[in-house]
């Protein structure tokens, strides 16, 4: 039997279980180890604010459509990032240059379930590199959000950085930007995050509910403000505020998944006056200015390599490992308690 972790409603949590399927043509099938879940973009799920569930996205047009969910509940399978083993592959497929063969560890994104059956175009080149532990084959996906936020960023050698929320992703993006120069201010409302962020390389920490973010931001920077912010929580005033941090004509990377209406964010007030540049960065994509040499692929490839490396440690960031069966414990967890948790991963 396969297990599948899903939610049956707004904060509610069930491990079901289905017949295995046959492996059809064209295809690999992978036992799961690990599977992370994401605090952002999941969830809005569990949660029941994701757009999906109210409206449609027209792939065609690019628009959301009122009038009808994109997605109703059960809503199974959710995750992107995981870690497994090849059990199985398609026998037309031998051969295959790069394709990964049964016994080899490979990461990618099949949802948070026991056994994943994935197209073989999506698994190619994706074994684990050698000497990494499993464990970190569950951060492909958010290193890579965590590195095309720095890429939208266009660091100098140099400049100053303000990352906005030190989550996982966060203080995945906080590394890379010192790794790429800058001298990094690390922003956000939890104080153990905030001295996770100083570990990962931040310069300066900030708490976003007891500092004056863009005001210190400004003195330690003679009065100019960060050349770069990067809001990565998905708070409209955390938004606001990274705003108000930045240099006339500055930048703000927009990486956070933002919920319902704009509240706490006033476009009339820095943003317009001091004319500063709004970049959004998604995963669906990389900079348009780069896409002639990055790809998203690329993205999960050098993350996991700088992984490798030793420049980035991804292992300490893990603070919980449960057991697929008490996926509901988890969910609980991140949703009312964050401050005692940082990544979550599920063992199947």
């Amino acid at each position: 039997m396969e297990r599948v972790v899903q939610f049956t409603g707004p904060r509610q949590v069930e491990v079901a279980e289905h017949e295995r399927a046959p492996l059809p043509p064209g295809h690999l099938r992978v036992r799961t180890r690990y599977s992370g879940i994401s605090a952002g973009t999941e969830l809005t799920a569990y949660r029941g604010t994701n757009p999906y569930l109210t409206r449609t996205w027209d792939p065609e047009a690019r628009l959301f459509r009122d009038g009808a969910a994109g997605i109703e509940y059960p809503v199974a399978g959710w995750g992107y990032s995981e870690v497994g083993e090849v059990t199985e592959v398609s026998p037309e497929l031998a051969g295959t240059p790069g394709l990964p063969a049964p016994g080899d560890t490979v990461w990618g994104i099949w949802g948070h379930r026991s056994e994943g059956i994935v197209p073989a175009e999506r698994l190619i080149g994706h074994v684990l590199p050698a000497g990494l532990e499993p464990l970190a084959g569950a951060f492909a996906r958010v290193g890579a959000i965590a590195h095309n936020a720095v890429l939208a960023s266009d660091i100098h050698v140099g400049e100053d950085v303000a990352v906005f929320g030190q989550g996982v992703i966060g203080l995945l993006a906080t590394r890379l930007a010192r790794l790429n120069g800058a001298r990094v201010t690390a922003v956000d409302a939890l104080d153990g995050r905030l001295a996770t962020a100083t570990a990962y390389g931040a310069t300066t920490t900030l708490n976003a509910r007891t500092d004056a973010v863009a005001e210190r931001i400004r003195e330690a920077t003679d009065g100019r403000g960060a050349d770069v912010a990067i809001e990565i929580s998905g708070a409209y005033p955390a938004l606001h505020e990274a705003l108000r941090s930045v240099a006339v004509g500055g930048r703000v990377v927009a990486s956070g998944f933002y919920q319902g209406d704009g509240a706490g964010l006033r476009l009339g007030d820095e943003f317009h006056h001091n004319r500063v540049q709004l970049i959004c960065s998604q995963i669906g994509g990389v900079p348009p200015q780069l896409s002639g040499r990055w790809t998203v692929e690329r993205l999960q490839q050098t993350f996991l390599s700088l992984v490798a490396e030793g420049l980035v440690d991804v292992q300490s960031l893990v603070s919980h490992v449960v057991r697929a069966e008490d996926a509901a414990d988890a969910y609980t967890l991140l949703d009312e308690r964050p401050a005692d948790a940082l990544q979550v991963v599920l063992e199947f």
